[in-house]
């Protein structure tokens, strides 16, 4: 699914939400040590950075270069461009071997991997029992009552036949994804968890945002333009109505987290 991010890779990193430091500090807390993490799809290293913080390395890896262009570089960071189709030969090369791994991270990104693949490799590159794997994704922004009265049908109607399918599993917070882990220590399911992230925009950001959509640029590339003149001005007016340009936009995060166990 990279080539539905390499248009907008600049837009991407620009406007979307760094997740909150409680997020990260509740999975380090599940890692028992803290030595190594595999950032998976991490795009242009919004989770990586903050995880570095907190880590001795990370590795992250994308299919998608133009996006890694984007990364912020620091060094304890190291990021790989990887095959759409990574096999165990290419993970043990370019990540880490065997049961070596503290902590697999996938930030918005693992509704559009082959599960039963991914899987595998998570469960043969992390320590066992207590390596984890937490999984997120952030819903729709939420703004105020004006704004989201006008965005719930832009996005809901007027963007859903360019969504891919698997956008459902982001929709439905992550609740009805294959997740195939033990709970770890100190909870009694594996999720999801809720946090909520921000940021500051103005309305420029705002729609800079929604174009870095991967349903925006297929509606595009099928000549259809979403943010239409009326559909802008329906926006301006809602934006404008409390007075305040920039505004806090609120992303609610939901996680999903497990250890691997023995298997």
């Amino acid at each position: 699914m990279a080539k539905l991010f390499v248009e907008q890779a600049k837009q991407y990193a620009k406007t979307r939400p760094s997740y909150p430091q409680e997020l990260f500090e509740f999975i380090a807390s599940k890692t028992p040590s803290r030595d190594l993490v595999w950032d998976v799809g991490t795009g242009s290293g919004q989770a990586a950075c903050s995880l570095a913080g907190i880590y001795k390395n990370v590795i992250g890896t994308d299919t998608s270069l133009e996006q890694l262009e984007f990364a912020p570089k620091l060094p304890n960071v190291r990021y790989q461009q990887t095959s759409p189709v990574i096999s165990m030969g290419e993970l043990e090369q370019t990540v880490s071997t065997q049961s070596s791994v503290d902590l697999v991270s996938i930030a918005q990104a693992m509704h559009w991997f082959d599960l039963p693949a991914f899987y595998q490799q998570v469960k043969w590159v992390l320590k066992k029992p207590h390596g984890v794997i937490a999984a997120w994704c952030y819903t729709v922004p939420e703004v105020n009552d004006s704004v989201d009265s006008v965005f719930n049908p832009f996005y809901t109607v007027d963007s859903d036949p360019y969504w891919e399918p698997q956008r459902k599993l982001v929709d439905d917070k992550f609740m009805t994804i294959d997740f195939p882990f033990e709970p770890v220590e100190g909870t009694d399911n594996t999720g999801p968890f809720k946090f909520v992230a921000e940021k500051m925009m103005d309305l420029d950001d705002y729609f800079t945002y929604i174009r870095s959509w991967s349903a925006y640029q297929t509606a595009k590339a099928k000549g259809v333009e979403l943010l239409r003149d009326d559909v802008i001005e329906s926006f301006k007016r809602a934006w404008i109505k409390d007075g305040q340009n920039q505004k806090v936009v609120k992303f609610p995060v939901h996680v999903k987290i497990g250890k691997v166990g023995n298997v």
